[in-house]
């Protein structure tokens, strides 16, 4: 094989309590890319499409994640790589980490698979980086595993997959605004109360319970953040409307996505996504500002090679 098309799907970090730790894959939201194996050494990226994106390899998330595992895995040919966004720079659902995540996978498939998922996502890492400034996994872990994923550490990286609940949907509003990584990690205090440390890490692990044993009520009372969100929250216009209306709906929870603006919902069962999209959206008219809205199914399968 020496040409894959790829299905690189969107992502929702942080889920609230998780900051930086947890995350879920979206089914039906991402990229796609497309990558050749060429005899060339080196990675050149050929064509961009839906997004200003460099193609200088140094410079764009796709070429550094690549460019890592080229150095990991040392082929004596090089890639072509096509990246055709569908995910929005700046929308906080992942689409840097869709863009790396998909590099290492396709080059990886067209090696014949020297590195199993879990070993692609220290070099995606390496791509992230480049949007973020930090090396990070909430997004791409869920984009090259699928489901939920807990970051339990960094050194060694130790990344737990989780199998989603089969009742769990998300909704996501994208408002048509950009709110870059590095501003929103600029809002927030690099000190924590102990008192809200403590509710946080309660959270976080009554979450985690919940997703484990499919108990809506628990992932409910979890879905809760009182660190991130009181900060990253005025970067949004109409988050507390859009939250609310979310949860007046029925919503499990709802919260920013990732480093926002993206406001998400997590939903028991198709009707009550269905009718907190539809209250999330008329909350957002408000602003006047355009949106996006998506009503998925949770990916377990994570970033994926597309058949035609």
């Amino acid at each position: 094989m020496n040409e894959i098309k790829i299905f690189c799907p969107a992502t929702i970090a942080n889920l609230n309590c998780g900051f930086d730790v947890l995350g879920v894959c979206l089914e039906g939201v991402g990229d796609e890319m497309i990558i050749r194996k060429v005899t060339a050494k080196g990675i050149t990226i050929t064509k961009i499409t839906g997004a200003d994106l460099p193609l200088e390899t140094e410079k764009n998330v796709a070429g550094v994640a690549a460019l890592a595992i080229m150095a990991a895995a040392k082929p004596d040919c090089g890639f072509e790589i096509e990246i055709h966004k569908k995910i929005k720079a700046g929308s906080g659902i992942g689409s840097s980490s869709a863009s790396a995540a998909g590099a290492v996978y396709g080059i990886n498939e067209l090696l014949g698979q020297p590195f199993n998922r879990h070993q692609l996502v220290d070099f995606a890492m390496k791509g992230e980086a480049i949007a973020s400034g930090c090396e990070h996994a909430d997004n791409v872990a869920p984009c090259l595993l699928g489901g939920f994923t807990l970051v339990r550490g960094y050194n060694p990286l130790d990344v737990i997959k989780i199998k989603s609940p089969s009742e769990l949907y998300a909704v996501v509003l994208h408002p048509q605004i950009e709110v870059k990584t590095a501003d929103a990690r600029a809002v927030l205090s690099p000190t924590i109360d102990l008192k809200a440390a403590i509710t946080q890490w309660g959270n976080l692990g009554g979450l985690v319970a919940g997703l484990y044993t499919e108990d809506y009520e628990l992932i409910h009372r979890s879905l809760q953040d009182v660190i991130i969100e009181p900060l990253r929250k005025k970067l949004i216009p109409g988050f507390d409307i859009t939250k609310n209306s979310a949860m007046d709906a029925g919503a499990l929870g709802a919260g920013i996505s990732g480093a926002g603006p993206s406001i998400f919902a997590l939903c028991k069962g198709q009707s009550t996504a269905e009718k907190a999209a539809y209250a999330m959206s008329n909350a957002y008219l408000e602003t006047g500002i355009p949106f996006d809205i998506h009503l998925c199914r949770i990916n377990e399968e994570g970033v994926k090679t597309i058949v035609n």
